[in-house]
């Protein structure tokens, strides 16, 4: 079989082995639903001088994303690593020609469909619940780029933390150790000056996805370079897909 025919049969498997699970489907939508819910429509924002959800609805349009693009395939892809290595299922791979890269690639592709389906449904629910609107230009497009780049990169350390994490449960608790210090300093809901300024905003990769996502859905177009930002965000991506493809262990 060639690569390409591995590739699509594997990222097939993956569709439907995630579509067999009723649970994790429901979450996986009913997560962002939740998000907006919580934060959109009873919280809401409070324009004022100082203070948290204190900026206009469309601010966050970016931080909800980033819940997405962050929590769904971290613990994912997390949990997924750590099924296959508890049954045993990487050591039946490595009698295949299937490498781990591309597993690690189909497992990618499945949850980029998945999340782009889920950043979907956020997106109409908060425009539904809230007074949040989308400043639509040409550079709104990059909002793809950005969802996917930003999904790969989390699918990779999702699988680092498979990887290296014991138990499934243990995954999990990695995974929301990981992801809530991250969405609460990455300019996603607190904006960058009602934190510390020693902080190092610049190390989390998922401060270029809020930052170049801002830009392109907040503003009427770009009020900085935002290519800068999708490139960031990539080598994050390209570094941690190398790695876990490294880490995945070939037998149990």
């Amino acid at each position: 079989m060639s690569r390409t025919g591995r590739l699509l049969a594997t990222t097939r498997a993956g569709w439907h082995s995630f579509l067999r699970r009723r649970t994790a489907v429901f979450f996986t939508f009913f997560f962002p639903a939740i998000i907006v819910i919580i934060f959109g429509a009873l919280v809401q924002t409070q324009p004022t001088d100082g203070g948290l959800f204190t900026e206009p609805p469309g601010w966050y349009i970016a931080g909800y994303l980033a819940v997405v693009v962050l929590f769904t395939p971290l613990s994912r892809v997390g949990s997924e690593v750590a099924r296959h290595r508890s049954g045993s299922q990487f050591e039946k791979l490595a009698t295949t020609p299937l490498r781990r890269w591309e597993w690690l690639l189909a497992q990618t592709l499945v949850n980029t469909a998945v999340i782009g389906l889920a950043a979907i449904l956020l997106l109409g629910l908060l425009f539904l619940a809230t007074d949040a609107t989308l400043v639509v230009s040409s550079a709104t497009v990059l909002v793809v780029p950005f969802v996917v780049v930003g999904v790969a990169l989390f699918c990779a350390i999702g699988s680092i933390l498979g990887s290296l994490v014991d138990s499934q449960d243990g995954v999990i608790a990695a995974s929301n150790g990981t992801a809530l210090p991250l969405i609460f300093l990455s300019e996603a809901f607190v904006p960058a000056d009602l934190l510390p300024a020693w902080l190092p905003l610049e190390l989390s990769p998922l401060t270029y996805f809020t930052r170049g996502v801002r830009a392109v859905t907040y503003t009427s177009g770009p009020s900085e370079p935002v290519v800068p930002y999708l490139l960031v965000l990539t080598v994050f991506a390209v570094v941690a897909f190398a790695a876990a493809s490294v880490l995945l262990p070939r037998t149990d």
